[in-house]
């Protein structure tokens, strides 16, 4: 799969989308039919291991995303493949770890690869119900070892007039190199998506200091959903006791969307972050 490198970034540059409602005005078209609703999920998999790599539980991870029924996963620090843990680790799933999460539940599905060493490379993943008819990767690493990615996928959704865009983040953990990734979103948001096209963002964004909330609401109309519905962020670091919210699910012409609260068990020992998810209307 090729990545795409992001263009130098003036920090002091600014794109700004034309206003729009958080929540879309009904017209007769919409009135006349419900609105699709669709379940999003999303979770940084930390490569399948449980906190501080204690143990392989990829096969455990696995049977808790399917639990959740949902239509779209976003998936964070997913391994593509890697020489060593396959000879360390007796259940070490040797295929890409996203083939093996979507398995037969999921049809489609896009993989970004953002960190490349010499034993293998991990990134960002989306797994779908439904046909994607497009997915570019972007590199948004800005300088130094760290390597970041964007995946957005274009799908295909019966009753679904135009494509629906979702797009898997994870960015970094430096705010200086977080303010310029959320610019590049925006700027994909608003220059390459069309401006009535639903639009799903999830991911970790490492946003400890959350910064991210105003920069894409005046950036991209991006609105976050648990702050739309709780007045703040899900906290979902660290699993087992949530204290920061880097995780984040935002949306761009919803109708409506309504959190979805999962129990802690057994996702608290499955990675070092909680997972969010999310119905939202389209």
């Amino acid at each position: 799969m090729l990545l795409f490198p992001s263009d130098s970034l003036d920090p002091s540059h600014s794109s700004r989308c034309k206003p729009a409602p958080l929540l879309a005005a009904p017209d007769m078209a919409a009135e006349s039919a419900a609105p699709l609703s669709i379940k999003v999920l999303t979770v940084n998999i930390h490569k399948g291991f449980t906190f501080f790599n204690r143990k392989f539980i990829l096969s455990e991870l696995r049977d808790a995303v399917r639990s959740v029924g949902a239509d779209l996963v976003f998936l964070q620090e997913v391994t593509g493949a890697h020489l060593k843990h396959a000879k360390k680790f007796d259940n070490y799933q040797d295929s890409p770890h996203y083939e093996y999460l979507a398995d037969s539940i999921w049809s489609q599905f896009a993989y970004g690869r953002n960190a490349v060493y010499s034993n293998g490379h991990h990134g960002n993943a989306i797994l779908s119900k439904y046909p994607i008819v497009r997915f570019e990767n972007r590199d948004i690493s800005i300088t130094g070892p760290e390597r970041r990615g964007m995946l957005h996928c274009e799908l295909q959704i019966p009753g679904q007039i135009g494509n629906v865009h979702a797009i898997c983040v994870h960015l970094g953990l430096l705010e200086t190199h977080r303010t310029q990734q959320m610019q590049m979103l925006c700027d994909l948001v608003c220059q390459e998506i069309p401006a009535s096209a639903p639009v799903v963002v999830a991911g970790d964004f490492n946003d400890w200091r959350r910064r991210a909330h105003k920069q894409l609401a005046r950036g991209a109309n991006l609105h976050e959903v648990f702050v739309h519905a709780n007045g703040h962020a899900a906290r979902t670091f660290p699993a087992r006791l949530p204290m920061l919210q880097l995780d984040r699910i935002y949306v761009r012409n919803a109708h409506d969307h309504m959190p979805i609260v999962l129990p802690s068990q057994p996702w608290s020992h499955l990675s070092d972050h909680a997972p969010l998810a999310a119905e939202i209307r389209l």
